[in-house]
C-alpha cells in the first residue's frame, strides 16, 4: 500500500469562479462600507456579515489535499479533515472524461474553491463530491454504499496506490 499526499488545483472554470465571486464579494463589501455613515441602518452591517460568513464557509470546507496513510484516506479541508479508513473503500475507479456531466447540486458548493457537497446524476446516484475540477475524476465506493469523487492532480498514481 502506498501512502503519501496527493494535491489538487482548481480547473479552469472553478479558478474563474472563485475570482469572480472574491471580487464580487469584496466590491459589495466595499459599497456597503461607503454607505455605513448612517449607523441606524443595519442593512450594510448584515450584508457584511453574510457575504463574510458565505466566503469563509465555501473556504474552510474546501479540499485542499488528500493524504493516503496505510490505514485512512484524508481529506484534508482547512476547517476539518474528512477520514475514510481504507478498509472500507470496496473500490477505487478512474472516471472517465465526461462521466460527471449532467450532475446536479442537491446541496453542494458548484465552484468557488471547488465542487464539494452532495451531488446526484443519473449513472451513479447520489454522490459526495470532494473535487477541485470536473474531469480527472476517481470514484470511491465505501462499504456503506456511499459514492465519494476525488479529483487529485497525479490521478493515475492515486489509483495505483490503492492497489
Amino acid at each position: 500500500m502506498n501512502t503519501g499526499i496527493y494535491k489538487t488545483s482548481l480547473d479552469s472554470l472553478a479558478k474563474g469562479i472563485t475570482i469572480a465571486i472574491t471580487v464580487l464579494f469584496a466590491s459589495l463589501i466595499f459599497f456597503h462600507f461607503t454607505i455605513l455613515k448612517d449607523v441606524r441602518n443595519i442593512a450594510p452591517f448584515l450584508t457584511i456579515i453574510l457575504l463574510t460568513i458565505i466566503y469563509l464557509i465555501a473556504y474552510l470546507f474546501h479540499p485542499a489535499a488528500y493524504e493516503l496513510t496505510a490505514d485512512t484516506l484524508v481529506i484534508k479541508r482547512p476547517a476539518s479533515s474528512v477520514v475514510i479508513h481504507r478498509n472500507t473503500i470496496k473500490s477505487v475507479e478512474l472516471l472517465s472524461n465526461g462521466s460527471l456531466s449532467g450532475s446536479i447540486r442537491t446541496f453542494a458548493v458548484g465552484g468557488l474553491f471547488g465542487y464539494y457537497g452532495k451531488f446526484a446524476n443519473s449513472s451513479f446516484g447520489s454522490m459526495t463530491w470532494y473535487a477541485t475540477r470536473r474531469n480527472n475524476a476517481v470514484l470511491l465506493r465505501i462499504t456503506d454504499n456511499r459514492k465519494i469523487i476525488l479529483t487529485p492532480d497525479e490521478v493515475e498514481k492515486f489509483v495505483a496506490a490503492f492497489s
